[in-house]
């Protein structure tokens, strides 16, 4: 799956990469072992953050910076990341879903990025186009209905709009069925060290989720 930058994501979000992992894995019911993992990182949060902080942290302030660079407001949309770590400071409990849905909360709660996660054979095409959404856009967010993604980073396949560093959508949304994941980690934040994150990725994926195989390509949005 090649992954490309339209020319305004490329000026908006100069710095942007993306970790582009393509993991043949069942996704099975969450092992108490992964389950263990996102309640440590729950009571990590909580004791870390305040929830007025949790705007700062370096990957989660470098998305909201993008989004307001695209012309979106980040408070009325704010990056899954970010609302995921809001929502365990707030004192909510998260659900224990399917492997692969939690080991990307857990991520995202981790190192703060937005990261997509999509069933790879319900994607149509060879490639993927991060472009910035616009009033025509029809996208239907997992479980929050008509979405309005114009300005918000989109990716799209042959059909249209599949996932935004906000929600991604149903039509490609992983299931108890899915075997082939695509996880897309967006990294806005340019000091990151991106070696580093994938080292970390790959090992906690393969801890933690018992893949078949694990493939990872970086691409880089000026490259």
């Amino acid at each position: 799956m090649e992954i490309k930058f339209s020319d305004r994501i490329k000026e908006c979000a100069p710095g942007l990469r993306v970790l582009a992992y393509e993991v043949e894995v069942q996704n099975a019911p969450t092992s108490d072992s992964l389950w263990e993992a996102v309640e440590k990182e729950t009571e990590k949060i909580r004791a870390q953050y305040a929830i007025d902080e949790i705007k700062n942290r370096p990957a989660i302030l470098a998305t909201r910076n993008a989004y307001k660079a695209l012309g979106k407001d980040p408070n009325r949309y704010r990056p899954s990341a970010e609302a995921l770590c809001r929502r365990v400071v707030n004192g909510k409990e998260l659900y224990r879903l399917t492997t692969l849905v939690d080991f990307i909360n857990l991520l995202s709660m981790e190192t703060g990025h937005s990261i997509g996660g999509f069933d790879a054979d319900k994607i149509e095409g060879d490639s993927l186009l991060l472009d910035a959404g616009t009033k025509d856009d029809i996208y239907h967010g997992i479980g929050r209905g008509i979405l309005n993604i114009e300005n918000l980073p989109v990716y799209r396949d042959k059909v249209g709009g599949i996932g935004t560093p906000t929600s991604d959508e149903e039509r490609t949304k992983l299931t108890e069925e899915t075997s082939h994941l695509l996880m897309l980690i967006n990294v806005y934040d340019e000091t990151e060290n991106l070696e580093e994150l994938e080292k970390k990725t790959t090992e906690l994926l393969t801890t933690l989720c018992s893949p078949a195989s694990i493939r990872c390509t970086p691409y880089h949005c000026q490259k």
